[in-house]
This record gives structure tokens, C-alpha cells and sequence, in this order.
């Protein structure tokens, strides 16, 4: 509790000198633009993978902004062309260090689909063209640097370095990686919303402080050779037992079980403490990469300890050993108050794309230039999902009068504005000023959802100050029309029906997204999603109120195919039920198993780390391989002749041949329209970019019933913080 109170405003730091040669128009991004403004050289520069768009759903205008408050000269090198180390040098050297983020999007989801096949196009360049960053951005940027300003402190972050802070599975190789700290050699690790952290550190920088000296710093991780004096180490086992495994390499062993199996290498070595301390002074040691890399259900043990060490009130600090270094992850930043994310969201961005872009349309920039972030995290906890990973669980939200401000905004000063917001919301669009209703019991919580397997009974789910600012926001002169797009969590919204109406009957444009995800129990549980009755209640109330206003609105409802926990008959089900209720996916995509996510640990060690993880605890399904996650897909879309040959083989397989023919409930015809039975190669579409933190942000496109259309803005992150196109956890 007392942590959560303990934060310093970021803005009161007395600012640096060079406040008053700013703010500047647009932070420069050439040396002319510095000259222009006075500068001689820039005090920060970031770096970014993503095209230079001053908005505040833009990760690298949201630092640059939050710095420049502080009075410092921050330049932006966007999309530079890696392939040569020319392209670092257009701004210099900077005073106090580079910041450098893959974007707002983790590089390898941004370039590659769940099936590994490249993308055909980039929502962050202009024109939408590929090809325009490496992968693994943040590793090549961070070479190219250090190729040419050899002592210049280096600072990570943003969404791919934020899920990969600590020993990782990655999908595209198959492999567990280290952090990526080490493979980038930067100074330090930024994770989540870095505001706080990125001040502290500008302003001691430039105070003198040598950037080995910032430990101390939340939200950060850096690399140290042992445990300092003063602080007592936990066996991550004194918190949860991952069951026995071969003494040679076991660290988790008890006292009594390591004596009888005769002396552990030194690199093992870990004191267990029975008596958990306090987190002031207590570092809990999770298994070394080395370990973790070659025993899978130490891996999801790992993954478990990270998640439930997330809470900022009550989180103790995380180390890691990577060869003969410790990597020591600090407890997660302290939420920002309203005041702090009103100031945020009101700095001066010039809410368009640098003009150096020459008027090139930029599609991210497209979706989200008339939309607005309301708040940042998401309680919801679904395993696919990176947002918890990335912005907490903790809900922060902005004041009904900055909104109000941000909209007036942009009536009035963003060109093509035709009175229509284009989405009011954040990772979820439902939970503004939603939280725990006692700050003591939120301190010390350690749950992984606070709405499954139902919702918490100490948990605020009023929805009233969320109409009384629609119902604001929608009646502003010169605005016609407030829409949310943001995904909904129906299961919340159901207790509020007077919230369903306000939503049905004026904020839907004839569309609603929203996400069950799935209706069998089986993976719905791996999920931590509500079962398909919410779905139900919520369909309810939403075609009710639609009727009553008199319009004709229709869901459409995401799933996801190949998701650990769901066998062939979870799908089969799903597509009969896809089928009795007229929907016809047009997109689809497998579950992409992010960096970090709980899903990923299933997905890799084939144990459910949502409970304590043993040799024996319990087996979850994972359809692995391109076959099966073809069929998985072949299911959500049952209606497309190319899927049919593929389907009626498993039909014929899991015994129902039944639903073979030309009667209404079989699931395809026996005969083949010409021409059709083979997606022709090299002509597949990408499904759009639904952002890494998603439409729901730990996961890309998946699959939408009907047609699928763009979420309102991409996720807001870079060495940073806002909400993902993310936007949308669903």
C-alpha cells in the first residue's frame, strides 16, 4: 500500500535548461529541423520502427512529448535503413542516450502471420509498405548504435522489449531465447508504461548519475554480477512448487533432498527461505535461462512466478541468471494518476504524420487519428492476451474533462474531421474508472484475473461514469457521433444493462465487435474467458435495446482457432455453431504464441501454469504443427469450397460423416465446385494487423465472423506506454 502512494508526479521535477527552446512543432528527425529550432545537438533520441506520427496513440510521441515537458531536446530517428550505420548518425550524438523501440508492435508479429508466412504489408509505413525494419528490431537498431557511438548509453523498451525482458519462448524459433537485454547489450530495460521510469532516468542522467548506478528504478531490468548486500533471496519454490526433477539441475529442491543427492553446482546453488520476507528487501530467484531453456515445466513455473509477482503494490523484484550474469528485473511501475495521464494526453502533439512523409498515407495513422484513449491496463487476464504483460492489471483513466478537452481538440484543429469520434477506449472498452473497491485488498491481491472464473466480489463494476461521459461527449457542438470501438467485455458490460442501452441505442455504427472467442469450456478455460452463456445475456440485451431504438445492429464476434485446450471436436462444435447461427467468418488466424503470455507457456510446455505447475499436474492439449492449425482454421471458415476436402477427411476421421452432404445440418456438400479444394499459392491474404497487443494485445488477427473491419488505433507503445490498438481487449 504504501509503494502504490510513494510515486513522485512525473511532472514535478524541476526542468531541465533546454525548456525553453521548446516544445518544437514536431520533434525533429533531421539536422536542419535541430538548426531550426536553436539546437545544437538533441539531449535524447529515439529510435523507432514505426514512421514518426505525433499522436498520443504513437509510442514515440508519447515519450518524446513526455520528455520534452521536462525540458529536454528530443530528436526521432524513424524507420531507419539498418543495412548501413549511416542512417544513426543523421542527429549525432546524444547528450544523454538513445531510447530505442521496435515500434508499437513486437517486429516479428508486425512481419510475419501465425503461420510464419510475411506479411504483405505495415500498417506503421507510409504507403502500408513492407519490408521497411529488420526483425528483431530492437537487436539490430541496438548494434547499429553501438557500432558508431561505442559509450552512448543505450535504453530499450516499448512492446518487444517489454515481453521479452526476461527468458522467453519465441514462436519463430522455437526456442527459448534470453532477455533481450543481453542480446541487445543495452544499458538498461524498460518495461510497461515507461512515463515514470523515462523521467527519473533523463533527469539523474543529466544530474550527473552514471547509468550503472540506476538499480533502483521500477519498471526497469539491468544486468548485475551477484545479489547486492542487505537483500534476502526466495527460492521461487517457497512461492510455488514445480514438482521433482533431476538433482543435477534442479534449484528447487529442498534442503534434505540436495544433501542426499551430494553437492549441486555452484551455478544452482539457491537459499530457500521458509519464512517468505517482505518485498522491500527481498528478491525472488527464478530458474537461470540455461534451465528454463532445456526443461519446458520449469518454464511454465517461471511463467507462473512472473505473473503472480505483477501487482505493482505488493510485487517483489525478479532475478534471473543468464550465464554468469544475474538479470534483475525490478516490481512493475507505479500506475499514473489521472492528473498524470491528463497531462500525458494534453501535451502538444501536432496529431499528424511528420511532413517530411510528404502527405503518404500511413494506415495505423488513419484508423486512430479520431479516436481517443480513455484508459490504460486490463483486469481481464486472458492468457493470449500481452496487455497484462505489458500496461498491468491496475485500470488507469483519464478525467471526464481531459476527454471532453481531447475531443474539442480535435474538432477543431485536425484537418478531415467530419464530426464523427471514431472510438472512445483503450485496451478495453468497458473499464474506465473500474478498480477494486478497497486500495488495502488491491495492494496485496495476487489474483491472474479479477473477473475469472467469475467476477470479484470487492470489484467496482458501475458503469455509470462511463455514460454520463458518452452522454457529454456525444452532445459537444460539432460532433455527430461518438462510436466505440474498442473491444468489449460483454461479461462486465451484462451488469450494467442501462450501459448495454446507452451503448446499443447511440455509440454502434450497425457493427459491434466483441469476443468470445470460443464455446467450449475446455479452451474457453485456458483462456480465462467467460463461457458462451455471457455471450447470450449480453446478445440479449443488445438486440433488445437495438430494436427499441429501431435499428438494425448486428455482433460480430471474434474466435480463435488452435488456442492450447481446444481439440478437433472444441472446433467442430464451434463451426456447427458458426453455422446454426448464420455466421461466416471472412478472416482467420491461429493463435500466435506471444513472448511471455500464459498461453505461451501452455503452448510450450504443454502444463497449465494458471495453477501450480508439477510433473504431474495437469496436461493441457496443444495443437501444434501447420496441419492441425490449418484444419483448426478449415473450421472457422466451413463455408469457403477451398477448406471442404480438408474438412471432410477429419470428419470422416472423428466419425462424423454425418455432416457430409447436402442436408441442413451437415457442415459441407459432397461435391467440389471446380476449380476450388487448393488456396491457390502465393494468393493468400494477410489477415489486417490487428496489433500484438491486440484487438487484443498478445494476440494478431484472428478469426471475425462476417467481415472484419479495422480496429480504431494501433496500440500505443514504444519505450512506453498507452493502450494497444490493443485497443482492444475484448
Amino acid at each position: 500500500m504504501r509503494a502504490m502512494n510513494a510515486a513522485k508526479d512525473i511532472f514535478s521535477y524541476r526542468k531541465y535548461w533546454a525548456a525553453r527552446l521548446t516544445p518544437a512543432p514536431f520533434l525533429p528527425v533531421t539536422r536542419e529541423e535541430m538548426e531550426a529550432l536553436g539546437w545544437d545537438a538533441c539531449d535524447i533520441i529515439v529510435v523507432t520502427g514505426d514512421a514518426y506520427v505525433d499522436h498520443p496513440s504513437f509510442g514515440m510521441a508519447i515519450i518524446g512529448r513526455v520528455l520534452e515537458a521536462q525540458g529536454f531536446r528530443v530528436g526521432i530517428i524513424a524507420q531507419p535503413d539498418w543495412r548501413s550505420a549511416d542512417a544513426f548518425t543523421v542527429l549525432g550524438r546524444p547528450k544523454l542516450f538513445f531510447g530505442i523501440t521496435a515500434g508499437n508492435m513486437d517486429s516479428m508479429v508486425n512481419r510475419y502471420t501465425s503461420d510464419r508466412r510475411i506479411r504483405s504489408n505495415d500498417a506503421y509505413t507510409p504507403g502500408g509498405t513492407a519490408g521497411k525494419r529488420p526483425d528483431r528490431s530492437v537487436i539490430v537498431y541496438a548494434q547499429r548504435v553501438r557500432e558508431v557511438f561505442h559509450e552512448a548509453p543505450i535504453i530499450i523498451g516499448g512492446i518487444e522489449a517489454s515481453l521479452r525482458r526476461i527468458a522467453h519462448f519465441d514462436y519463430w524459433s522455437e526456442k527459448i531465447r534470453r532477455s533481450l537485454l543481453l542480446d541487445t547489450r543495452a544499458d538498461l530495460l524498460v518495461y510497461g508504461n515507461a512515463e515514470r521510469a523515462i523521467c527519473e532516468i533523463a533527469h539523474r542522467l543529466a544530474a550527473g548519475d552514471p547509468i550503472g548506478a540506476l538499480t533502483e528504478i521500477r519498471g526497469t531490468a539491468f544486468l548485475r554480477d551477484a545479489l547486492p548486500e542487505g537483500w534476502t533471496e526466495i527460492d521461487s519454490t517457497a512461492i510455488d512448487t514445480p514438482g521433482p526433477v533431476n538433482p543435477k539441475i534442479d534449484p528447487y529442491a529442498m534442503e534434505a533432498e540436495r544433501l542426499a543427492a551430494g553437492p549441486p553446482p555452484a551455478a544452482n546453488v539457491v537459499r530457500f527461505v521458509k519464512r517468505l520476507p517482505t518485498a522491500e528487501r527481498a528478491v525472488v530467484r527464478l530458474p537461470a535461462h540455461e534451465q528454463v531453456a532445456s526443461d519446458p515445466v520449469l518454464y511454465a513455473h517461471a511463467s507462473r512466478i512472473l505473473h503472480i509477482e505483477s501487482n505493482p503494490g505488493n510485487a517483489r523484484a525478479l532475478v534471473q541468471q543468464h550465464g554468469d550474469k544475474d538479470l534483475w528485473l525490478n516490481p512493475p511501475p507505479i500506475p499514473l494518476t489521472s492528473k498524470e495521464m491528463d497531462a500525458i494526453y494534453e501535451l502538444p502533439y501536432a496529431r499528424l504524420p511528420h511532413p517530411g512523409y510528404g502527405g503518404a498515407r500511413i494506415p495505423a495513422y488513419e484508423m486512430i487519428r479520431f479516436s481517443i484513449t480513455i484508459q490504460r491496463g486490463c483486469f481481464g487476464g486472458c492468457t493470449f492476451c500481452s496487455i497484462t504483460e505489458h500496461e498491468g492489471r491496475i485500470i488507469q483513466s483519464r478525467s471526464e474533462d481531459s476527454v471532453v478537452r481531447e475531443i474539442e481538440t480535435i474538432r477543431d484543429t485536425v484537418p478531415g474531421f467530419t464530426g464523427v469520434i471514431s472510438d472512445l477506449g483503450g485496451p478495453t472498452a468497458n473499464m474506465w474508472r473500474l478498480h477494486c473497491k478497497s486500495r488495502e485488498i488491491e495492494s496485496v491481491c495476487r489474483r491472474l484475473s479479477c473477473v475469472y472464473p467469475t467476477i470479484c466480489k470487492n470489484l467496482n463494476t458501475d458503469h455509470t461514469p462511463l455514460i454520463r461521459l458518452y452522454r457529454r461527449a456525444r452532445a459537444l457542438p460539432g460532433v455527430k457521433k461518438v462510436l466505440i470501438a474498442s473491444g468489449l467485455r460483454y461479461d462486465l458490460a451484462v451488469q450494467s444493462p442501462e450501459y448495454v442501452k446507452e451503448l446499443a441505442q447511440h455509440h454502434v455504427g450497425g457493427y459491434l465487435k466483441i469476443a468470445p472467442e470460443h464455446i467450449a469450456e475446455g479452451p474457453l478455460g485456458k483462456m480465462m474467458k467467460p463461457g458462451v452463456g455471457s455471450y447470450y445475456r449480453f446478445k440479449e440485451l443488445f438486440d433488445k435495446y437495438s430494436k427499441e431504438a429501431g435499428k438494425e445492429q448486428y455482433l460480430i464476434p471474434y474466435f480463435i482457432a488452435a488456442h492450447p485446450g481446444t481439440t478437433d471436436e472444441d472446433m467442430l462444435q464451434l463451426a456447427l455453431w458458426l453455422k446454426k447461427n448464420g455466421y461466416r467468418a471472412d478472416q482467420v488466424q491461429a493463435f500466435l504464441p506471444s513472448p511471455m503470455a500464459l498461453a505461451t507457456a501452455m503452448y510450450h510446455s504443454g502444463k497449465n501454469p494458471l495453477h501450480r505447475v508439477t510433473r504431474a499436474s495437469e496436461a493441457v492439449h496443444i495443437p501444434k504443427g501447420l496441419k492441425i492449425r490449418r484444419l483448426h482454421k478449415a473450421f472457422l471458415r466451413y463455408h469457403d469450397a477451398n477448406n471442404w476436402p480438408l474438412l471432410r477427411a477429419a470428419l470422416k476421421r472423428m466419425g462424423r460423416a454425418d455432416l457430409i452432404g447436402s442436408r441442413k445440418h451437415c457442415l459441407v456438400p459432397i461435391y467440389q465446385p471446380a476449380g476450388t479444394g487448393q488456396a491457390p499459392e502465393g494468393k493468400r491474404r494477410d489477415s489486417p494487423q490487428r496489433p500484438f497487443l491486440t484487438q487484443h494485445t498478445g494476440l494478431p488477427p484472428q478469426g471475425e465472423a462476417r467481415q472484419r473491419f479495422p480496429s480504431s488505433r494501433p496500440p500505443a507503445f514504444n519505450l512506453h506506454p498507452g493502450s494497444p490498438t490493443g485497443r482492444g481487449k475484448r
